[in-house]
């Protein structure tokens, strides 16, 4: 059961979580990313693991016995997962500190509420990002878009804080349908005014895996759902651009200036090759390895 504090920032308007705030808390969680999600040996991860059972590598205190050597083990995928806080979430909240393991009953019903709690955590994270967004716009547009935001926020906040149960039977789909159109307004709303007279690049979606953009002008631009797999974005502009999804592995970055970009998340940084000369905005860092 959701704690008595957690009760009471759901019944708030503007409960204001932090992009920090929903990032995975690994002491506070029992390790659910570990077990629930079903690896399939690649170049992401070294083994085949059924849904539902432990990874070997699982240690009895929830902690990973290769932690350290993930990435020269073969668990890439392991080193840009989030879970946006839904880890700790389920574990202390949803289950009050039951963890799988003691509470054996309840895993099968917990290892159905974490990925859904994830995929709200997720929605969360960017909800959260497009409400300072349209905080820091003047336009009355804006301002009307806010309020709709804050009133999503709650409702999907107060989701998180149902029942097993009500969690397992949430049509996360159609929720997800009903936040889509405020997020995409509030980029359009961002990325016009950011550029006002540069006409953005549209790659919805777009095949990019491996294209040749190094030093591409990609101010603005509309890069939701784009593969950029191996892309050359080497010195590329992205200030500003919308980067929900996209998917950055073993793209190249370096010397790319991300900042402003919206929707970016830490993960996908993670995945991609950058160095010094990566510019992203706070709380992001460029991963120099």
């Amino acid at each position: 059961m959701p704690d008595q504090q957690q009760n009471s920032a759901a019944a708030s308007p503007r409960r204001h979580l932090g992009l920090t705030d929903l990032h995975a808390d690994c002491a506070n969680c029992f390790a659910l990313c570990c077990v629930v999600p079903a690896f399939a040996a690649s170049a992401d991860f070294a083994i085949d693991k059924p849904a539902g059972q432990a990874c070997p590598n699982l240690r009895a205190d929830f902690g990973c016995g290769i932690h350290t050597q993930l990435r020269p083990k073969g668990f890439t995928g392991c080193t840009v997962y989030d879970c946006f806080g839904a880890g700790q979430k389920v574990s202390q909240g949803t289950y009050a500190g039951r963890d799988w393991r003691t509470a054996a009953r309840s895993a099968p019903e917990m290892f159905q509420v974490f990925p859904v709690m994830r995929h709200l955590h997720e929605l969360l994270y960017y909800l959260t990002e497009a409400l300072a967004l349209t905080e820091s716009m003047t336009m009355q547009p804006a301002k009307a878009l806010h309020r709709k935001l804050g009133r999503v926020i709650q409702q999907t906040e107060e989701l998180t804080d149902g029942e097993p149960a009500a969690l397992i039977g949430l049509d996360v789909d159609a929720h997800r349908q009903r936040v889509n159109p405020l997020l995409q307004q509030t980029s359009e709303l961002f990325r016009a005014a950011a550029f006002a007279q540069h006409k953005p690049k549209d790659h919805r979606g777009a095949d990019l895996i491996g294209a040749k953009l190094k030093g591409a002008d990609l101010r603005a631009a509309n890069l939701r759902g784009a593969y950029l797999i191996g892309a050359d974005l080497r010195g590329a502009d992205l200030r500003a651009a919308d980067l929900t999804g996209v998917d950055f592995r073993a793209a190249d970055l370096r010397g790319a200036d991300l900042t402003g970009s919206i929707f970016l998340l830490q993960s996908q940084l993670d995945a991609a090759k950058v160095n010094a000369g990566t510019k992203v905005s706070p709380p992001l860092v460029a991963p120099i390895e």
